[in-house]
């Protein structure tokens, strides 16, 4: 009897171990198909905080959890089930999918760009608290619009690198992507709209160190604000370029992706103290000015050609 008990402790022990080392896989590929994605989540955290500029500060907190709501649902009710379903039945088409949404990003980024070299004049806007509720709803739902095209792309990138796994491994793994990374984004979000009502706060308490450390924060928040709009910029370049290279080498047009891991390797060896920082450098400049040439071209022909049309009919 108390053998049979042993025993049973002995593989009760061996199951834990085994369940373990599942979690400890899935935690790993997680983490290694995230940082894949990073690019994007980058472009997901710069982007989502002008969405709440304007409103009252009461409600930004509010307007995030809904637009985190919103990415949640549209990573694992929508965007989760046609990632699996497609990397089981047309696995073929995660290539095309993943240059169409580098494409679209480095549109996105060149989009930017042009927008900052020519901006166009608009009137005053009115805060969102000005407009009403209606107005907060338009504003969360065009987030959760753009929201679920980044979130589209970062399931794809991560699907990618997990595509050896199986069916269940890759929906569990999936699944600790979308709730991970939407977590990390809107928490950070939530810091980045906030960090000015601490400020102020801080700058009203009685502690002159307080008061410094708060006026300092209010003051830092329009340079935080533009840096990570920069930030996002260059990672949709660098990202959408990056995606591009890889995609037109597994699609058989190996040249452009072995001149920039060329150019890598030289860089690398010729600085063996930090080659490997050194070369991601190259590789990520590289990838950013093939999104940039590719995005200005998309821009044009979305853009400037139409106009030029319109200009040419009149």
């Amino acid at each position: 009897m108390a053998g049979g008990l042993f025993a049973l402790l002995d593989d009760v022990a061996v199951l834990a171990k085994l369940a373990a080392a599942s979690v400890d896989d899935v935690g790993a590929a997680a983490a290694r198909a995230s940082a894949k994605a990073a690019g994007v989540v980058v472009d997901d955290t710069a982007v989502t905080p002008q969405y709440v500029q304007g409103a009252a500060a009461q409600r930004e907190l509010p307007m995030i959890k809904k637009i985190a709501i919103g990415s949640l649902r549209n990573k694992l009710l929508f965007i989760l089930p046609a990632a699996l379903l497609l990397s089981q039945f047309l696995p073929w088409l995660l290539t095309p999918l993943l240059m169409l949404g580098g494409t679209y990003l480095c549109f996105e980024g060149a989009e930017k760009i042009w927008e900052k070299l020519h901006p166009h004049e608009t009137g005053p806007e009115k805060p969102v608290t000005e407009l009403g509720p209606e107005q907060e709803k338009t504003m969360v739902s065009g987030a959760i619009r753009t929201d679920f095209i980044l979130s589209g792309e970062i399931m794809v990138i991560a699907l990618n690198e997990v595509t050896n796994e199986s069916f269940w491994s890759r929906a569990v793994i999936l699944a600790v992507v979308a709730v991970g990374i939407t977590v990390l984004v809107y928490g950070v979000v939530s810091l980045i709209v906030k960090m000015d009502d601490v400020g102020l706060s801080l700058a009203q308490r009685s502690s002159s160190l307080a008061q410094r450390v708060g006026r300092t924060m209010v003051a830092a928040m329009p340079g935080l604000l533009a840096t990570i709009s920069t930030v996002g910029i260059v990672a949709m370049l660098w990202v959408g370029g990056h995606i591009l290279l890889v995609g037109v080498d597994d699609l058989g047009w190996t040249a452009p992706y072995d001149l920039v891991h060329h150019l890598e390797e030289g860089a690398a060896d010729a600085v063996s103290s930090i080659g490997a920082v050194v070369g991601w450098l190259v590789n990520t400049f590289c990838s950013a000015i093939v999104g940039l040439v590719v995005g200005a071209i998309v821009v044009a022909v979305i853009h400037l050609l139409p106009s030029r049309r319109s200009s040419a009919a009149h």
